[in-house]
């Protein structure tokens, strides 16, 4: 592990070599927590003034990849409306538990109780279609990585993917919790709920390392007792809604 001292320094000077005209900046993701490896990334949020434009970008500074959220302070209300619709709110989390890099006029500090404001009212619950939409692709998957012999790895192990990521969007909007995608999903996942979301994750491993799918589907199904069991016949999507 590299020490967050080191990382700050690092995105600290990224943000005063490249954006000099910037507001304010921090250091967010894995670095920001003490979880990164040498060859981490650097998420790095920086607020910009009317002038510039919001957007995102990756570069190299230091030898080190670093993902760049630009934002300007007037984009900032409706980038954070975005990003909470997305049940994800990637960087409202940057902002809620980031390193302060630099901050010269308070606006990254007004920006963070924005952030936790959004944060603290919890991601948009969903609509009645978001749901049986949800429950009926959770059902499919489960019922045909059910039926999906061992022998079959590719297509068990792609089942399992997606058995597990539906899943996990159903139980974490079901407790009105974040969701996440990559290593978040888990981390989102436990926090939303600590057993089943642990059997979700046990369940997916032992397809992986015994080819074993019955863990995960009944996890799968305990999921979908909660919202209403599995959604088979009777299920109808318009094309337009």
């Amino acid at each position: 592990m590299v020490d967050q001292d080191t990382h700050a320094t690092q995105a600290l000077d990224l943000v005063t070599t490249r954006f000099p005209h910037a507001l304010g900046a921090l250091l967010g993701g894995s670095a920001a927590q003490g979880r990164a490896t040498p060859s981490s990334d650097l998420d790095v949020a920086v607020l910009l003034p009317e002038t510039e434009t919001s957007r995102r970008e990756v570069v190299r500074h230091g030898g080190r990849q670093v993902e760049l959220f630009l934002n300007t302070l007037e984009d900032i209300p409706e980038f954070f409306e975005w990003d909470r619709a997305r049940r994800r709110g990637t960087v409202l989390f940057i902002y809620d538990q980031g390193l302060t890099l630099t901050d010269p006029h308070g606006h990254v500090s007004r920006t963070r109780e924005q952030a936790r404001a959004f944060i603290e009212a919890g991601p948009p619950t969903l609509t009645p279609t978001e749901r049986e939409q949800s429950r009926y692709s959770l059902t499919c998957y489960m019922d045909d990585l059910r039926d999906t012999p061992p022998a079959d790895r590719y297509e068990q192990l792609a089942l399992a993917d997606f058995t597990l990521r539906e899943a996990a969007h159903l139980l974490t909007a079901h407790r009105g919790a974040w969701t996440g995608i990559g290593k978040w999903l888990p981390r989102r996942l436990l926090r939303a709920d600590p057993a089943l979301g642990k059997a979700l994750l046990e369940g997916h491993r032992v397809v992986a390392e015994r080819a074993d799918a019955v863990p995960l589907a009944a996890a799968a199904e305990q999921v979908l007792d909660l919202v209403g069991g599995p959604r088979r016949e009777g299920y109808a999507h318009a094309w337009r809604t």
